[in-house]
């Protein structure tokens, strides 16, 4: 069964290669979805996979890469079906 989360990442998460890594991790992970910058600072991501995947993906997220400082991410259902993982311009 896949599981869809919408995710909204704060803190120092733009200009750390944030956006590349989770990218990277979620293909690790097997997951699809994608992730963009915000005009507001935030990173938006949307993650579908199986749920030992997902849990994996979003307990990352609240580290993120070297370099990161995450405040607060924000977990919603999402929706949507996707084929692959992949960074999108900013929003």
């Amino acid at each position: 069964m896949t599981e869809v989360r919408r995710l909204v990442i704060r803190g120092l998460v733009q200009g750390v290669g944030f956006r590349y890594a989770m990218a990277a991790q979620a293909r690790l992970l097997g997951l699809t979805g994608w992730v963009r910058n915000r005009r507001d600072g935030t990173v938006e991501a949307m993650i579908a996979g199986a749920a030992e995947p997902v849990a994996a993906m979003l307990a990352w997220s609240h580290g993120g890469p070297a370099g990161a400082s995450v405040e607060h991410v924000m977990v919603e259902i999402g929706s949507g079906e996707f084929t692959s993982f992949d960074q999108l311009p900013t929003a």
